[in-house]
């Protein structure tokens, strides 16, 4: 009994901190970044629930430093890949090399590569070829690395947050649809208004800004994990979520005209379950304790984005993914 009084104590704690240090997190990343305010709050939505992450914009669009400041303000160890053309799998997870031994004999070493760390950033990912970019599957779904049979446990708490250019762009090659349905997010950073673009060119040729101070843990990060998922959810609200999803695929019993005749691959189960995950957490964010069919609604085009595949049809008459998510959220009503 004790100690179940304690754990929901901690839990009390972790969820007050949560709340009361949603405006210090701004605070923070104001000092780099400027505006971009949706795509900061899918991020953090994404981090306190444990999901990856796929960033898409321009280059240029401060896709990096954005990311590289929430591992600054979590505390969280950081690497940097950078995803190029001729990257091999072994450069991102590791490889065994020959080492000699005290003995004079000699045995097998596995040398961790930069996937063993906490935020891995992948930077440019569709500049690689499918077999480097599928190195992270494993990584992403177990939390592991395998090498020579062996497994080698990664560090918790472990996110891959992604960036890529868009796909029209020379050099560059989609994701295989396995990898896409893990990230729990696509966030799309957009050019920013003009007078947001004249702040962030004040700002860069001037002094440098102030650093950004920690404000949590990597156990705090762990423990938000777990309160997030103890968030009380009706079950009206999951059937709205799940409801989204199925409608989304095509030939199916009760599927909408416009998705029988725009889509040729819908979503699947795991964006139900990240839209309900990611509205418990975005219901901690703006300091409720219970989840909302806005909260669902409010996550919709994220989670869908990169699971909805439209086909020849639609691109000849100019529909795009987003205009389906749209006629979704009009056609499921909660």
């Amino acid at each position: 009994m004790n100690e179940q009084l304690e754990s929901y104590e901690l839990e009390q704690r972790s969820v007050e901190h949560l709340r009361n240090s949603r405006t210090r997190i701004d605070a923070e990343l104001s000092k780099t970044i400027v505006g971009q305010k949706e795509a900061v709050q899918h991020l953090l939505i994404s981090l306190f629930a444990g999901g990856h992450c796929l960033i898409t914009g321009a280059p240029g669009l401060a896709k990096t430093l954005l990311v590289r400041s929430i591992a600054q303000i979590f505390h969280l160890r950081f690497q940097r890949i950078q995803f190029t053309p001729d990257l091999m799998p072994a450069d991102i997870t590791g490889m065994e090399i020959l080492e000699e031994a005290g003995d004079g004999r000699r045995k097998m070493q596995f040398v961790k590569g930069p996937i063993f760390a906490n935020v891995i950033l992948a930077d440019e990912i569709n500049r690689t070829p499918p077999k480097t970019q599928a190195a992270l599957l494993e990584a992403m779904q177990e939390h592991q690395v395998t090498a020579a049979g062996v497994r080698y446990p990664l560090e918790e708490p472990f996110f891959v947050l992604a960036t890529q250019n868009p796909i029209e762009m020379e050099g560059t090659y989609p994701l295989p649809e396995a990898q896409l349905d893990r990230f729990m997010f696509n966030v799309v950073i957009d050019y920013l208004p003009e007078d947001d673009e004249v702040e962030v060119v004040v700002r860069t040729t001037a002094a440098p800004a102030r650093p950004i101070e920690p404000l949590f843990t990597g156990e705090d990060v762990l423990r938000f994990h777990a309160v997030v998922r103890q968030v009380p959810v009706a079950q009206e609200v999951v059937r709205y979520a799940v409801r989204l999803a199925s409608a989304s695929r095509p030939n199916q019993t009760g599927s909408p005209d416009f998705v029988n005749q725009w889509v040729s691959w819908g979503a699947g189960l795991r964006a139900a379950q990240f839209l309900v995950l990611g509205a418990k957490a975005r219901a901690l964010l703006e300091g409720r304790s219970h989840v909302t069919p806005q909260d669902v609604h409010a996550l919709a085009r994220p989670v869908l984005r990169h699971r909805i595949l439209v086909n020849y049809r639609a691109e000849a008459e100019g529909v795009s993914v987003e205009n389906v998510i749209g006629r979704l959220l009009e056609y499921v009503k909660p």
